[in-house]
């Protein structure tokens, strides 16, 4: 009987293997050794697409950066553009947040990094911005952004009514858990809503008068 035919090793199937076993264990977990038991081929067949874990990592990073939607600083104003971009670059990331602590370095030579950096600080200069403000706005966005997809605040804490009993101003935290996802999407509504407030405010002040301030969709 002829032996099966094993399936094409291609860098997207390595990619998203290698996704897949970090979505499951986290960052650390993540070998070639390991990643190759799981394509069923040898260590050194990585080897012929990517030269270290590293370009794996960054290829799988980059693979989760092109799934946001940076078209909208085409389709959109400056402030309801941050907003709908932050909404996606969240929901990617919220979707692998195993990955979030790489991504969180910064785009380094990563293509479609780049090109998200670039469509952010694009549209900040195009609109008005300082250069150097624009910088300081990229930047903080995804501090606000990739922060908020590193964890759970309302996992955070357990669902034991006891534990809280020395601490009267939590007697109701044992029952965030079970709200988790109100509880962190209304987080991350408000906190939004406020940089984006903060920053039309600057903007109306310093740059050009804005027609409205941009609210939640």
């Amino acid at each position: 009987m002829p032996r099966p035919r094993q399936a094409l090793l291609t860098r997207d199937r390595i990619v998203e293997t290698a996704l897949a076993l970090i979505d499951a264990d986290g960052l650390d977990a993540l070998s070639t050794r390991r990643l190759a038991a799981a394509l069923g081929v040898r260590g050194p067949s990585l080897y012929n697409h990517f030269a270290t874990k590293e370009e794996i990592l960054d290829a799988v990073a980059d693979g989760v950066a092109a799934t946001v939607d940076i078209g909208v600083f085409d389709e959109c104003e400056w402030l309801d553009a941050l907003r709908r971009w932050a909404r996606s670059y969240r929901a990617a990331l919220a979707a692998h947040p195993n990955i979030v602590p790489y991504l969180a370095q910064g785009p380094g030579r990563r293509p479609a990094a780049l090109a998200m950096a670039d469509a952010v600080y694009g549209a900040l200069v195009r609109a008005g911005w300082p250069p150097a403000r624009a910088t300081h706005i990229g930047a903080a966005m995804r501090y606000f952004v990739a922060g908020s997809a590193l964890g759970s605040f309302a996992r955070g804490f357990v669902e034991d009514p006891s534990l809280y009993a020395a601490h009267p101003h939590l007697n109701q935290a044992h029952r965030l858990a079970g709200h988790q996802r109100s509880v962190d999407e209304g987080a991350f509504t408000l906190g939004l809503d406020a940089l984006l407030h903060g920053l039309a405010a600057e903007y109306a002040a310093t740059v050009a008068p804005l027609e409205r301030v941009g609210g939640p969709e």
